[in-house]
C-alpha cells in the first residue's frame, strides 16, 4: 500500500480527491484490500470496484471505507469506470485463490481486461497500476502507453523498501 500510494501520488501529483478503480480479484488480493484502507486516509476519494461476482471485495472492507466517510461503488463496466478514473488498478485472478472450484476461476478469468478500448476512454492523466506479475489482464500492446504505470510502479518498490530499510537500520 505504501509503494501504490507513493506511485499514485508521483505519476498523478496528488492523493486527495483522486478516483479509483480496483478491477479483478478484489476478494483475494492483499495489494487491493491494503490500498483501500490506506488511501481512506485521504479526503475526497471515490473507488470504483470492478469484479467478477465470485471475486467481489469482501464486506469489511466496504464497511470501513464507509465508517471513513468514503464513497464506493461497485461497477460491471470496466469502459465506464475507466473513463471517469484517474487511478485503474488491475490485478490478476488468482487461480491457486479457488482451489478445486476451477469452474469459478474459469468464469471469472478474462472477464475485465486492460486493451486499447479501455485506454480510448481512459482519460490522459490516468495511469494503470498491476501489482504484477500480470497473465491476460492487460494486453501487451497497452505497455507502450505512459499511462501504463505498473513497470514503474514496480521500480518506486525498490526506494520504497530502501527508505524504510534506512529508518530502521539508521533512524532518519
Amino acid at each position: 500500500a505504501l509503494l501504490d500510494v507513493y506511485t499514485i501520488k508521483r505519476e498523478i501529483g496528488r492523493l486527495d480527491g483522486i478516483k479509483l478503480g480496483l478491477v479483478g480479484d478484489l476478494a483475494n488480493g492483499r495489494t487491493v484490500r491494503s490500498l483501500a484502507y490506506l488511501i481512506a486516509k485521504y479526503q475526497n476519494i471515490k473507488i470504483y470496484f470492478v469484479s467478477p461476482d465470485v471475486v467481489k471485495m469482501k464486506d469489511d472492507i466496504k464497511e470501513y471505507l464507509t465508517s471513513q466517510g468514503v464513497e464506493w461503488e461497485e461497477s460491471s463496466d470496466l469502459l465506464d469506470v475507466a473513463s471517469r478514473c484517474d487511478v485503474i488498478y488491475q490485478t490478476r485472478i488468482q487461480k491457486e485463490r479457488f482451489g478445486e472450484r476451477i469452474d469459478h476461476y474459469e468464469a471469472a478469468r478474462g472477464k475485465y481486461i486492460v486493451d486499447k478500448k479501455v485506454l480510448g476512454v481512459l482519460p490522459k492523466h490516468a495511469v494503470i497500476m498491476h501489482p504484477l506479475p500480470r497473465l491476460d489482464e492487460i494486453t501487451v500492446d497497452v505497455d507502450s502507453d505512459p499511462r501504463a504505470a505498473y513497470f514503474r510502479q514496480a521500480k518506486n518498490g525498490l526506494y520504497i523498501r530502501m527508505a524504510l530499510l534506512k529508518l530502521l537500520l539508521v533512524g532518519h
